[in-house]
């Protein structure tokens, strides 16, 4: 079903939102999605005004709290829910239409297909959510479908989803252009999010220091930290406030790999091999300086790396341990 909200279209069904990006497609026009599940605030009006910035584009807002990116006892239950107002905002933002789907609409059969994120999405914020990326993918893959969007528009905020999301475009070949959108803070450094309307102001003063703990190993980083050193840094500000329960503290580069640790005393490195066969393979190792030297570190179960695999070419940017 389509209505209106004063200038907002509201659609309801997928075969209704298809309908109209086609038309909006036959017209010469860009679809500009931004996917949320309501409750919507300004970090999401960010995304609103940022994808109004694409030439001639109707922007597309979709709300829907996804039932298959919650995990058995999380929040599906008591997500905030808050529609009416949400159009309403909307519609002052001049947005062209909303779309807004039961889960029935959008599951008519149930799970059945859903997108595997690949070993990405077991680590971090996935080793303590199993199966959240796999629903946030699929239901982004079905919303890219049934929008027929040409670009679509991702806050910074859930980095590591967005980081999947560009695996999945490029892996599954979706002609959809990303556009992730910096993240939108209150002064005090809390990032918004639909979820902040649940804190006390006890638990609002704590969820303020994740942000002032990253900004603690940003400065040591700047001062020439090593990435242990950094996550280090970042674990001790966090270990004042026992409130607090740390799932992960992880420094990784752009793409999320995992960064090589080098001190005076201490490496995680690589190692490439050329066989004489002409393969190649690589393995990461820890290192120790002992003795006036670099030496494998062994673990008590004597593995001294992780296992072998076989590569095509080797890095331009190898640098070599030297001893001391």
């Amino acid at each position: 079903m389509t209505s209106e909200n004063t200038s907002l279209q509201v659609c309801t069904t997928p075969a209704d939102l298809t309908a109209l990006a086609e038309k909006l497609h036959a017209d010469g026009r860009p679809v500009a999605l931004v996917p949320t599940m309501g409750a919507l605030h300004d970090g999401h009006m960010q995304l609103v005004r940022a994808a109004k910035q694409i030439p001639n584009a109707a922007v597309i807002v979709s709300i829907f709290v996804n039932p298959l990116q919650f995990g058995p006892n999380e929040d599906l239950d008591s997500y905030p829910r808050t529609l009416p107002e949400d159009l309403d905002l909307l519609a002052s933002e001049g947005v062209y239409a909303a779309f807004a789907p039961t889960p029935q609409d959008m599951y008519p059969d149930g799970f059945r297909t859903t997108v595997n994120p690949g070993p990405l999405s077991t680590e971090m914020e996935g080793a303590t959510r199993p199966g959240h990326f796999a629903g946030a993918l699929t239901v982004c893959a079905k919303l890219f479908g049934i929008s027929r969007a040409d670009h679509a528009f991702f806050g910074e905020k859930d980095y590591q989803q967005l980081t999947l999301l560009k695996q999945m475009v490029k892996d599954l070949n979706i002609p959809v252009t990303l556009h992730p959108v910096a993240i939108r803070r209150e002064k005090s450094g809390l990032a918004l999010s639909s979820r902040n309307r649940y804190l006390s102001d006890t638990e609002r003063t704590l969820a303020e220091q994740l942000s002032a703990s990253l900004r603690a190993g940003k400065d040591a980083a700047d001062k020439g930290a090593t990435p242990r050193e950094v996550v280090t840094v970042t674990r001790d500000y966090l270990a004042r406030y026992p409130e607090i329960e740390v799932d992960y503290v992880e420094l990784r580069d752009a793409g999320l790999r995992k960064l090589n640790d080098y001190s005076d005393e201490h490496a995680e490195v690589t190692v490439f091999t050329s066989y004489t066969d002409g393969s190649k393979a690589s393995n990461a190792y820890a290192m120790d300086f002992t003795g006036g030297d670099w030496k494998i570190h062994l673990p008590d179960d004597g593995n001294a790396g992780g296992s072998v695999k076989a590569v095509d070419n080797f890095p331009d940017d190898m640098v070599p341990l030297e001893a001391k």
